[in-house]
């Protein structure tokens, strides 16, 4: 099985550490599939500055494939954070770079390594929506992360992406039980297959338009204590759909509450190993080091 990441890539820059990680929503899904176990890739764009070299060398270095990336002259996508009492709090960004500024559009060539995977996840910082109904009917499953702003949550949005996504991910901690009910419904209703909400420490549910799954969050025991919540949502996502596509999971093929109990438990056992993580998935460097020399190449679509 072979998943895909298709959009953002980004440095995530942690002012209170000094430390520089790479990271992006459609990166660490690729990341955290492969680590599960699964061949995985990354497509996106990079931008030609010493950022970009950083991103595409730390992707490599997990196993995901991004020789079918492209790279352009511009800025690598930047944001700011720190970490306070082991929660994420975003300070800011410069807007995606080049990355979101100037995205990838699937053409024939790109459609067809595509459609190669089980699996395509993008998502909202992406600009990849104009891009998923070319996947429609080609073959793989896609899903897609909704993240938690109010933008992406009103009736056009919806309609751009839940027509076209098998699984739609949005992240409910700000909201009470019935208010994340009401929205996976919504998502459902408007076209997705399968809507799941991460509520932080309240766990999680999942509605496919027949059944209602709820998980509880596994709480930190013992003496490890959590590093940072970074890529928590990201990991619960590749755990659940990883899970489901183990059991079978494909286009055509309905989802089982018996699938979905078990791809709840895994994307919450995810996510929790994924707490005693520095950043996304690790390779953090001091904030300004040069790139250490990799192999890693986008040649064949270079620009």
């Amino acid at each position: 099985m072979r998943v895909l990441g298709f959009g953002d890539n980004i440095v995530d820059r942690f002012v209170d550490r000094g430390i520089d990680y790479p990271g992006g929503n459609s990166v660490n899904v690729a990341v955290y599939a492969r680590r599960l176990g699964l061949e995985a890739a990354y497509l996106g764009v990079f931008g030609d500055d010493e950022l970009g070299r950083f991103l595409g060398g730390a992707i490599a270095a997990e196993g995901v494939a991004v020789d079918r990336c492209v790279v352009r002259a511009g800025e690598s996508g930047l944001s700011t954070l720190r970490v306070d009492d082991g929660d994420r709090v975003f300070l800011g960004w410069n807007g995606g770079g080049v990355t979101v500024r100037e995205p990838l559009a699937l053409d024939g060539g790109l459609l067809a390594y595509a459609s190669s995977f089980d699996l395509v996840h993008s998502s909202v910082y992406s600009r990849s929506e104009s891009e998923l109904p070319k996947l429609a009917g080609l073959g793989p499953l896609v899903s897609f992360d909704l993240s938690s702003e109010e933008e992406f949550r009103t009736p056009s949005y919806l309609d751009r992406i839940c027509p076209h996504a098998d699984l739609v991910l949005l992240s409910c901690s700000h909201l009470d039980e019935a208010g994340t009910r009401d929205l996976l419904t919504e998502a459902v209703r408007r076209g997705a297959r399968i809507a799941l909400a991460t509520r932080g420490v309240d766990g999680a549910i999942a509605y496919d338009g027949r059944v209602t799954v709820t998980t509880p969050a596994r709480r930190a025991e013992g003496r490890r204590e959590i590093v940072d919540t970074m890529g928590c949502g990201d990991a619960f996502l590749a755990g659940f759909a990883v899970s489901l596509l183990r059991d079978g999971w494909a286009p055509g093929v309905p989802s089982r509450r018996r699938m979905i109990e078990s791809a709840l438990r895994s994307g919450a056992e995810t996510a929790y190993e994924q707490c005693f993580v520095e950043g996304a998935f690790g390779h953090g460097r001091p904030s300004g080091q040069p790139a250490v020399a990799s192999m890693w190449r986008a040649s064949e679509h270079e620009e």
